[in-house]
């Protein structure tokens, strides 16, 4: 193997890496393919033109955070990161099938790692990779297991719902006073970026408040400062869902969500890791995949 280079990411390196991850995540997922479950398949067109817009943005922001490796003038292998006041979150990270194992994704992590100096905190979403969970422990994370809600909607189990409006921009100083009262930081601007693609609900009373931003698959990410609130969030969002319905990243600090799950008929699965390093996982809180 040559020399690979180490080096900040550009705005024109994002399309190539938005392929290369592609296939990173289908190969991994096709090693680690369970008997039952969907055979893996390369990013939709729609998602990963949302992926593209993400991590031009976060190319924009956070800088000092998204790095590349270059072996023989190709990009092999990139992270991309970023941080939110005292937060640091691992948004993205692969390396081309077949590479894996040679060292290089151990050098553009500890690039991106970089942009985590003073942040008291971080979070990560990782898959079950052997190789990659090893890198996150070795470099502070506690891992916590993640579960998984699929199937169809049981429309008889669904309660009466109130105190659920659609969202707005208007209501980001709110929205970020919520993720203040869970994970610790705000989401700030990437707000903006949670908002593409997806539908925002948002529930306030007198006592509590949360949001939830939803597709047609189901929930993108989810925060409320009480649980009653985030259950009467989550069951919104089944109900609009039409088809199939696939709930990710709810972990053990998360009961309610696999309670909501349970009566809607869903089966509960068992996939990844929420990986922190100065916190305790979030709560009532659903994590997005990438900007956590």
């Amino acid at each position: 193997m040559g020399e690979v280079l180490v080096r900040p990411m550009r705005p024109g390196d994002v399309e190539v890496v938005e392929r290369l991850s592609a296939e990173s995540f289908r190969d991994r997922a096709t090693r680690l393919h369970r008997p039952g479950t969907p055979l893996p398949a390369l990013r939709p067109p729609a998602r990963a033109e949302r992926w593209v817009r993400r991590t031009r943005a976060l190319v924009e922001r956070d800088g000092p955070g998204c790095w590349v490796a270059d072996l023989d003038g190709e990009t092999v292998g990139f992270a991309t990161s970023l941080r939110r006041e005292g937060l640091w979150v691992l948004a993205t990270y692969a390396v081309r099938p077949g590479l894996q194992g040679r060292g290089i994704g151990g050098l553009v992590l500890d690039a991106a790692l970089t942009h985590s100096r003073a942040c008291l905190r971080g979070m990560l979403s990782s898959s079950d990779d052997p190789a990659a969970v090893r890198r996150y422990v070795l470099a502070g994370f506690a891992l916590h297991p993640q579960m998984t809600l699929t199937g169809t909607v049981d429309r008889t189990a669904i309660p009466s719902i109130d105190r659920v409006r659609e969202g707005s921009a208007a209501d980001r100083d709110l929205l970020d006073s919520i993720d203040r009262a869970t994970r610790g930081y705000a989401h700030g601007p990437d707000h903006d970026l949670l908002a593409d693609g997806t539908r925002l609900l948002v529930s306030v009373t007198r006592g509590a408040q949360g949001y939830a931003y939803v597709d047609d698959h189901g929930v993108e990410a989810l925060a409320a400062t009480d649980r009653r609130t985030a259950a009467r969030l989550l069951w919104t969002a089944l109900a609009q869902v039409p088809g199939p319905v696939r709930v990710e990243h709810v972990t053990a600090a998360n009961a309610w969500a696999v309670e909501v799950g349970t009566q809607a008929r869903l089966a509960v699965g068992q996939e990844g890791f929420l990986a922190l390093r100065g916190m305790n996982p979030p709560s009532p809180y659903l994590h997005h995949g990438a900007l956590l």
